[in-house]
């Protein structure tokens, strides 16, 4: 009977934990233009996995892209153009892959 109440309770254990969230291992690296118009970069480092990120817009002009993401995660990394991860324009970085300065993106999903 004892035993029987341990299963139940470490089963109860088990669904009651919450799961922990997926994510990438490693960085994910980008170039932007600061306001005062030095090269800058910015970086996630360890993202979460299935969740879009917008990245913060540049300094130099709201609205403006950043530019030549490096994938240094252990997951493929789907840039877009656009916010929310919308649109039509996305590129797929496998992991340990950069891109040019002539890829622009304004978020990204790691799957």
């Amino acid at each position: 009977m004892a035993a029987t109440g341990a299963a139940c309770s470490a089963v109860a254990l088990l669904l009651a934990a919450p799961g922990s969230a997926s994510a990438a291992t490693g960085q994910f690296r980008y170039a932007y233009t600061t306001a005062e118009g030095y090269e800058a970069a910015g970086f996630l480092n360890n993202p979460t996995s299935g969740e879009c990120i917008n990245l913060p817009a540049p300094g130099a002009a709201p609205g403006t892209a950043s530019r030549a993401p490096r994938n240094r995660t252990d997951a493929t990394a789907t840039v877009f153009l656009n916010a929310d991860c919308e649109g039509d324009t996305f590129y797929t970085l496998p992991p340990g892959a950069s891109a040019s300065d002539r890829l622009l993106l304004r978020s990204v999903v790691f799957s």
